[in-house]
């Protein structure tokens, strides 16, 4: 595959308008597959590394994602410096990468493929039954559990998070999540790590459209995750009431500094 086709791809997976350029080095990396450099906006892609045109097109799109959030972080802040930080994997970036290879399948560029080895499927079957699912169920076992010693602990006049601490080992942020998966009704098929996501939500329904964006597949708790903090902050920005709460807590604290600053300023007035 040339360099040109490559971009071809990129841009029908994504328009951008932003000039880049794709550079396959014909070289083998031991560390990385490519390398995307924000300054000049090259995308270089170690082919020698990969042995098919499928892993090929997925290492362009994850160095096609750098170069978007690259483009986005500038129209932002045209002075920002992007040399190091637009590098970064951040969740940001996860999701992003997870939308444009969800786009590629859509339109025929690139494929997982795992259904297509029998091996790998039956296993991929084996670990979300028998792995996490049965996982996802003894975590929310474990939660009441939690849950029956904090009462226990309560009674007999024992300090629970010392119980927690010294006599479980657990660490305390891990207990906390496991009793708040087991207080909601989660369906454990989409496994313990996705369960603390989905409890993570407070309102009821909002929980259960979560849920199904796990169990319906095709996202990344990447995706998931910027999704819901998408929502959030969209729902913060269209309610006026929350909005003037806002407002009056970030007045509350500068009148507040200036307060203070006022009173160191007559005090040492007053001591001249």
């Amino acid at each position: 595959m040339t360099n040109e086709r490559i971009k071809e791809i990129l841009l029908e997976i994504q328009p951008c308008d932003i000039e880049f350029s794709v550079i396959q080095t014909g070289k083998e990396s031991k560390r990385v597959n490519g390398f995307y450099k924000p300054d000049t906006h090259e995308i270089f892609i170690h082919n020698l590394n990969l042995k098919s045109d499928n892993m090929l097109v997925y290492t362009a799109i994850h160095e096609y994602t750098h170069h978007l959030v690259t483009v986005e972080k500038l129209a932002q802040n045209p002075a920002a410096n992007c040399a190091g930080g637009c590098k970064v994997h951040t969740q940001e970036f996860w999701a992003k990468f997870g939308d444009l290879l969800a786009i590629a399948e859509q339109k025929g560029f690139y494929s997982i493929g795992w259904e297509d080895n029998a091996e790998l499927k039956a296993l991929t079957e084996d670990i979300k039954v028998n792995y996490l699912e049965k996982n996802g169920e003894l975590m929310k076992e474990f939660g009441k559990k939690l849950a029956r010693a904090f009462d226990l602990c309560k009674e007999a006049d024992v300090r629970y998070e010392d119980y927690i601490d010294r006599v479980l080992c657990l660490p305390r942020n891990a207990a906390k999540d496991i009793r708040k998966v087991s207080a909601c009704d989660i369906n454990p098929a989409i496994g313990f790590e996705n369960m603390k996501i989905v409890a993570s939500v407070k309102k009821k329904d909002d929980r259960a459209e979560v849920e199904k964006d796990f169990l319906d597949g095709g996202k990344s708790p990447s995706t998931i995750r910027q999704m819901m903090k998408q929502k959030s902050a969209s729902a913060r920005e269209q309610d006026p009431k929350t909005k003037l709460e806002k407002e009056k807590s970030r007045l509350e604290k500068t009148i507040a500094q200036l307060t203070q600053r006022l009173e160191y300023v007559e005090e040492s007035l007053a001591n001249l």
